[in-house]
């Protein structure tokens, strides 16, 4: 038995795993591994286009299933010379390129478990994370590298990660105290001669939860789970060989993993890979690429709005310089999900774009995606599931999993239709566990359900399926004076206001109340913004426990590396009210 799980928690997670009752041993998916996956498409499909990769600077490169897995087997063949073994961590320091993903693939041919790390954590957080994944090797970018030792060779507080044992550099010019990833992976075969004793049930990734507080959460997924959520986002989706998707999200977490890397080899289709995403060139690889399905958070949505109206002012297409809508004439719909969606945001991109987002929810807990909105529905219907329950629905659950709605007290009883409680899901797609926390896997799994931590409730339609929605983080929630508001509620709100560009509600601490709601806002660009004004608005269309007392203006706000807004690190700039006391006006 691990020591990330005790006896009586072991049963519970493999309750929670099972689909309908049956157990994740019944397999989903046709393949033995990953291995067995890519093999089979070089083989069958050795010149179709799998990856097409675009630079900071523009500059694009392909390779083919063939080419693609030659390299995999050749950085695969130097990890075994580096005397990484089946079940070794590791880690990389690097940003989304193509070296990166074939780093990620060799890892998975010979079952080592890949820890990517998002280099815009604080280095303390990062020599945890390393230190915490036990990782034996890092893949370190040229640019990282002076960081990198620091972090893991550094004697400074909370720095320091001993079980790193070799540093590889990747790219840039050759440094004299790294083995260089380039020069000594063309000095190995093409071929993977091997052992092939990687099963699905090896692990395959350890990321780590972005929360505010205390230690970050490592979560460990296997190839099974990655498979098998590539097969149920292909499958709901309508995701085939003949599509082609692109990833402007950052590969180090699941949904740019997942959804844009996985789901499209899972087909045999091929992806779009981009450095990062950049309004200029969205649509514009779009058209070019013959892409159909992209996968964004909200940011990149508000992005694309006011990019769009940049264009607008200067008499421009809204989709960039030279491109128009029978460009885009394949482009089926935006995938969605990993933040906060607005009932604002979706109705303007919608409206100015005029493609479906399809919007959706998952968690790195449940691999990535665990429902969507259906792709056959209606654009009235589409609206309505959007628009008419005061959040966008993130959809239906897919076939790999269930959903329900549980008494956030986590005392197991199943609510209703409309009752608002806590998001749990059950199914093939659910993590292995927390690695090393038998404290947050017991808790987590506490009746036989994967715990979200997730506010929400479903509502049913003719057909009988249910559409869920997401009201907030239950630890987000504002709770003034015993009573629970969710801060989406309030941010519809403001949103109607003119020049609001971004408008959060923040619980911040109060002697009176315990908590009180404050609003963060971010102006539009020359917008002149009052607080009166914003404050009046919120009065006049929700109660006064409801509203925000207290409106903070500023430019910037802390979000994760997918886009969250961390509302809980905005609570300090409302300290000074903490003893204030707020009277309904007259």
């Amino acid at each position: 038995m691990s020591q990330s799980v005790d006896t009586d928690t072991q049963p519970k997670i493999w309750e929670a795993q099972a689909l309908r009752g049956r157990p994740p041993r019944s397999r989903l998916v046709p393949y033995r591994n990953i291995r067995h996956l890519l093999n089979n498409r070089a083989s069958e499909s050795p010149e179709k286009i799998f990856l097409i990769y675009y630079d900071q600077d523009n500059k694009r490169t392909e390779l083919s299933y063939a080419a693609f897995n030659a390299r995999v087997n050749q950085t695969a063949n130097f990890l075994l010379s580096l005397d990484v073994k089946r079940g070794d961590r590791v880690a990389t320091i690097a940003y989304n390129h193509i070296d990166t993903v074939v780093i990620y693939f060799a890892c998975w041919k010979i079952g080592a478990t890949v820890a990517p790390q998002n280099v815009a954590e604080d280095d303390q957080r990062i020599a945890y994370i390393l230190r915490n994944s036990e990782a034996v090797i890092a893949f370190v970018r040229e640019e990282y590298l002076e960081r990198a030792q620091r972090i893991i060779h550094g004697t400074e507080e909370d720095l320091g990660a001993a079980n790193v044992r070799q540093i590889v550099q990747v790219g840039g010019a050759t440094q004299p105290d790294y083995p260089r990833y380039h020069e000594h992976v063309e000095r190995h075969s093409t071929t993977l001669d091997d052992e092939d004793s990687t099963t699905l049930d090896d692990e395959s990734l350890l990321v780590y939860t972005s929360g505010t507080t205390g230690p970050p959460k490592g979560v460990v997924l296997t190839q099974y789970n990655m498979l098998v959520d590539a097969y149920g986002i292909s499958s709901w989706q309508g995701i085939t060989g003949n599509q082609r998707m692109m990833c402007v999200l950052p590969i180090h977490h699941v949904n740019g993993t997942i959804v844009t890397l996985i789901t499209p080899m899972f087909v045999g289709g091929s992806t779009v890979l981009n450095r990062q995403y950049s309004p200029r060139h969205f649509w514009e690889r779009i058209a070019h690429e013959h892409v159909n399905v992209v996968s964004v958070v909200p940011t990149l949505l508000q992005f694309s709005c006011e990019y769009g109206d940049q264009q607008a002012l200067k008499g421009e297409s809204i989709y960039g310089t030279g491109i128009d809508r029978a460009d885009l004439a394949h482009f089926r719909h935006l995938i969605c999900g990993a933040g906060t969606l607005a009932i604002q945001l979706a109705r303007r991109f919608e409206n100015q774009f005029g493609f479906p987002i399809l919007h959706g929810y998952g968690l790195s807990e449940t691999t990535c995606y665990s429902c969507f909105l259906p792709i056959d529905l209606d654009w009235e219907t589409h609206q309505r599931w959007m628009h008419a329950y005061g959040y966008p629905s993130i959809g239906c659950p897919i076939s790999t999993n269930e959903m329900a709605i549980f008494d956030p007290s986590g005392n197991g009883q199943q609510l209703e239709a409309g009752e608002r409680g806590e998001i749990c899901v059950r199914g093939h797609n659910v993590m292995k566990h927390y690695y090393q926390r038998p404290d947050a896997n017991k808790e987590t799994f506490k009746f036989g359900w994967f715990r979200s931590g997730d506010e929400g409730f479903y509502e049913e339609d003719d057909q009988g399926r249910r559409f869920f929605f997401i009201t907030g983080r239950i630890k987000e929630l504002i709770n003034r004076g015993g009573v629970k508001f969710s801060p989406f509620d309030i941010e519809e709100v403001l949103l109607e206001i003119p020049g609001v560009k971004v408008g959060l509600a923040i619980a911040f601490q109060n002697d009176y109340y315990g908590e009180e709601v404050g609003a963060y806002v971010v102006p539009e660009e020359g917008a002149t913004l009052a607080e009166e004004d914003i404050l009046n608005h919120c009065y006049q269309h929700l109660t006064f426990e409801k509203s925000p007392k207290v409106v903070v203006f500023g430019d910037d706000i802390p979000v994760t590396s997918t886009g969250k807004y961390q509302r809980l690190k905005l609570q300090e700039r409302f300290a000074e009210w903490q003893g204030t006391q707020f009277r309904q006006p007259k």
